[in-house]
């Protein structure tokens, strides 16, 4: 049986997410399909429209045969350290093959890159000298890889699936990749088509507007919640540590004057995003740093944590079947609910569930079913 891994968000599942799916299915229609997937925060610095919970059931309902957790302390990260945790679980869980959605370069473009990246000195003297002229790591890579290759790699799916290869390279996993090419670039605001991206999405939820038709599923979404609702917690644990910010993870390079410089006049998340925003910093790096200050992840926490747990939310019976047949060969435990002090990245997790549950009348509930709540289990 053929294994598939998918690394994802889902925020929220879209009709371009199954579209992927069933390319997979068509593939191989007997495949047994993994979704690593982020809880409460995503990587672009957002907050989770469903809970875990409610997206573990759309998943299963939708050809997904186990879902795993991807826990905060690398899914809130930027691209490689990201990929590195996920690489790492998925690799531990045995895959057979990576899949990802591309946008402009095929797989074997990506790994022609990735070689380069991790052999040639001269890429890292170049993109070196790119930084220190102020540009943000995301163009200096680029402008290194172009001026190297001749290759433009630009758009953020190519991006990501470029650091996956670096890491199945680096971890020396027996891995395949898939790369399926998008319907649509990553960040299209364009609404005029049946499958639209997660980012035109997510705009059109938080203005309230209904998704119904580009969704899977929509009774579960919380239309209304965004990170405004959470700005005075931010706004209170930026200023209760305003001589202190450089010990939150991602806070770098004197960033935490430009914080310090404009938090009393920002009125919201939005504004002091834009008050803070250089040509150095994208706007998910400041979204991610500021996720970081909300929840209290330090760079001693970042330092601390490593990938000592696999957490299952759910799976289908033939997820369960596999699960069964690897799990004597997988060297860390696999758990299905929170206990305490039994890993360091997972007790930040029980912490980022607590404070995404504040924004809901049910968040005491939230809270419990880290404790009781068993993986959802899907008869097909």
């Amino acid at each position: 049986m053929r294994t598939f891994g998918i690394i994802a968000e889902y925020n929220p599942f879209h009709l371009g997410h199954l579209y992927q799916i069933n390319k997979i299915k068509n593939i191989e229609p007997d495949s047994c399909i993994i979704v690593l997937v982020s809880s409460c925060f995503t990587q672009r610095g957002d907050i989770s429209f469903m809970n875990k919970w409610e997206r573990t059931k759309v998943l299963l309902d939708n050809k997904i045969d186990m879902v795993v957790e991807f826990p905060f302390g690398y899914a809130s990260q930027g691209a490689d350290i990201f990929a590195k945790g996920a690489i790492e679980i998925l690799g531990k869980l045995k895959i057979d093959t990576l899949v990802f959605g591309t946008e402009k370069l095929d797989t074997g473009k990506l790994k022609e890159i990735a070689q380069m990246q991790l052999n040639n000195k001269e890429y890292d003297k170049l993109v070196k000298e790119l930084l220190d002229t102020g540009v943000n790591y995301p163009t200096a890579m680029a402008t290194a890889v172009n001026k190297i290759l001749s290759v433009k790699i630009e758009e953020a799916n190519d991006l990501l699936g470029l650091s996956y290869v670096k890491e199945i390279i680096k971890q020396k996993l027996p891995i395949d990749i898939l790369g399926i090419p998008r319907t649509n670039r990553y960040n299209d605001k364009d609404i005029n088509s049946d499958i639209i991206s997660g980012t035109a999405i997510r705009e059109l939820i938080n203005k309230n507007k209904s998704v119904k038709e580009y969704v899977v599923s929509d009774k579960d979404i919380y239309y209304g919640v965004n990170r405004e609702k959470l700005y005075p917690l931010l706004r209170y644990q930026i200023i209760n540590n305003i001589d202190s910010l450089d010990k939150y993870n991602t806070v770098d390079e004197g960033i935490d004057n430009r914080i310090r410089k404009v938090i009393y006049e920002s009125n919201s998340w939005e504004d002091l995003v834009f008050k803070i925003k250089t040509k150095r910093y994208t706007y998910n790096k400041i979204n991610r740093m500021l996720v970081h200050i909300l929840t209290n992840f330090t760079k001693r926490d970042n330092k601390n944590i490593n990938i000592d747990y696999i957490r299952i939310l759910g799976f289908s019976t033939l997820g369960q079947k596999y699960l069964n047949s690897i799990k004597k060969d997988i060297d860390i435990p696999i758990i299905t609910r929170y206990k305490k002090d039994i890993s360091k990245l997972l007790d930040i997790e029980f912490r980022i569930t607590g404070i995404y549950s504040s924004m809901f009348k049910n968040g005491n509930d939230m809270i419990k079913e880290e404790f009781n709540r068993k993986p959802i289990i899907k008869n097909k």
